[in-house]
């Protein structure tokens, strides 16, 4: 799966997590830092299934778990317009 960001986007990386504007619309969006650490890995082109393996590992969570935020947050990002997959 290749993930990138819409032209109209930019991100910056805080503190707690990483905050994207969409410029279109004047609007920010917030990502908490282990959406953050999912957002980069996908937009850097690891594929979905090894990022749920990373957020499982470092998490400490149920695959399904994992898999489910991995899913949620690109849902969300796709359907505001914030990335194309």
């Amino acid at each position: 799966m290749s993930m990138t960001l819409g032209k109209h986007v930019s991100a910056s990386d805080v503190e707690a997590g990483m905050v994207l504007l969409d410029e279109r619309k004047g609007r920010y969006f917030k990502v908490n830092p282990s959406g953050a650490l999912i957002l980069h890995a996908l937009l850097d082109g690891s594929e979905p299934a090894d990022v749920i393996k990373m957020i499982v590992e470092r998490y400490e969570v149920s695959q399904e778990r994992a898999a489910a935020d991995v899913d949620a947050l690109t849902a969300e990002l796709s359907g505001n317009g914030l990335v194309t997959v």
